[in-house]
């Protein structure tokens, strides 16, 4: 944990430890971020230094944990967290409040009482006194339901219909607890989804706005062009991940990548490798990239063709990159492609009898036009039958 404690006085006099921690750069936007049952533990210690790494000053107070908070859970006393953000020298404009359970319905309170510019609530404890704050909601909210949860997140519908500045998901399957790794409940998939979605409302009330597109264009010249691991290293946060989902090449943490990069990625690719754009996706913490990887298979390649002694044959293959920031790194890359095609192109895969295709999976998606189902034999069958 990079972060640590400081005190906060409530308005009534009362204090209270809370967790902070701030980005690298030294100042940001503000996050109060409100705890569940299990306190300023781990789980919440860690998602601030996430909060902080995407670029916020992260406030966690240690909430008492008998109910209600002392003097009540008063616009005044909940108001004192956000003062108390506001006055911390790394603090630059705006705030939001984040909670979990029993701090997600305090961030629906602060919300609606106190002065905020964004909010998300994570499958509160009590949802009827979420819903009876959502008239006087005076910011962005996101609400994160369980879909396993004491009471039906549907019971929320219809109060949180019609209103723009308020986003509602439902999590299928999973309980309370879902974005806690240390909980039974840990959903990671489902986790992840509300990360997003959560950081996507921040970046647009909050900021910080970071140049995703020209981040990813400088890591590609490191890998392509220059050919440079060390400087490929610095566009990347310090413990990144790479997996090139086929293959299950690349790298976990740091160490490792840097290895892969080194010895079996950015030296080993072809000299005459090229990347043609087709489209591209930029969201508020990631970057979808859709291009042609062309290449002559003039030596082993072994993140894409590991153990296949060069063929000399050239291929061309579509292929998709979901590439995810924090802050102004790159955190972790999932790279796609047909396999398949590859290896009918460079002559180890007989496609003769099998629903595959060379060159020209690479060929149709930069022309549309070009004949769809020749992989079909039941296409034909259809011709002329009613639609």
């Amino acid at each position: 944990m990079s972060g640590t404690f400081i005190d906060i006085t409530l308005r009534d006099g009362t204090s209270l430890p809370a967790y902070f921690t701030h980005p690298a750069t030294g100042s940001g936007p503000g996050i109060v971020l409100l705890h569940d049952a299990s306190g300023v533990d781990d789980f919440i210690r860690h998602t601030a230094d996430l909060y902080a790494e995407e670029g916020y000053v992260v406030l966690a107070p240690r909430l008492p944990a008998h109910e209600p908070l002392p003097g009540g859970v008063e616009a005044d006393n909940v108001a004192a967290f956000v003062e108390r953000l506001r006055a911390l020298p790394q603090h630059a404009g705006k705030v939001a409040v984040i909670g979990f359970g029993r701090g997600g319905r305090l961030a629906t309170r602060i919300a609606a009482q106190a002065d905020v510019d964004g909010a998300a609530c994570y499958y509160p404890d009590d949802l009827p006194a979420c819903l009876a704050e959502i008239p006087t909601i005076r910011c962005p909210i996101v609400f994160h339901f369980a879909e396993r949860a004491a009471y039906d997140p549907r019971e929320s519908e219809a109060a949180l219909a019609g209103k723009p500045s308020i986003e509602r998901y439902v999590y299928p399957g999973c309980a309370p607890g879902f974005v806690d790794t240390g909980n039974p409940a840990y959903d990671k998939p489902a986790a992840l989804m509300a990360y997003s979605r959560t950081l996507s409302m921040l970046r647009k009330v909050l900021g910080p706005v970071f140049d995703l597109n020209q981040l990813w264009e400088q890591h590609c010249h490191f890998e392509f062009a220059t050919r440079d691991v060390e400087s490929v290293m610095t566009t990347m946060v310090a413990e990144p991940y790479v997996n090139h989902v086929p293959t299950m090449t690349g790298g976990v943490g740091h160490d490792e990548l840097k290895r892969f990069y080194t010895h079996h990625f950015v030296h080993s690719n072809p000299a005459d490798t090229k990347l043609i754009p087709v489209s591209r996706t930029i969201g508020s913490d990631r970057v979808v990239d859709e291009f042609v990887f062309c290449a002559t298979h003039d030596r082993e390649i072994d993140w894409l063709l590991p153990g296949l002694a060069p063929t000399g044959k050239y291929f061309e293959v579509p292929m998709l990159a979901v590439i995810r920031f924090r802050g102004d790194k790159l955190y972790n890359e999932h790279i796609y492609w047909d396999q398949a095609s590859v290896l009918v192109q460079i002559g180890v895969l007989d496609p003769e009898g099998l629903p595959v295709a060379g060159r020209q999976t690479a060929q149709k998606l930069i022309d549309e036009t070009l004949t769809s189902n020749a992989l079909m034999p039941n296409w034909a069958t259809s011709e002329g039958k009613p639609v």
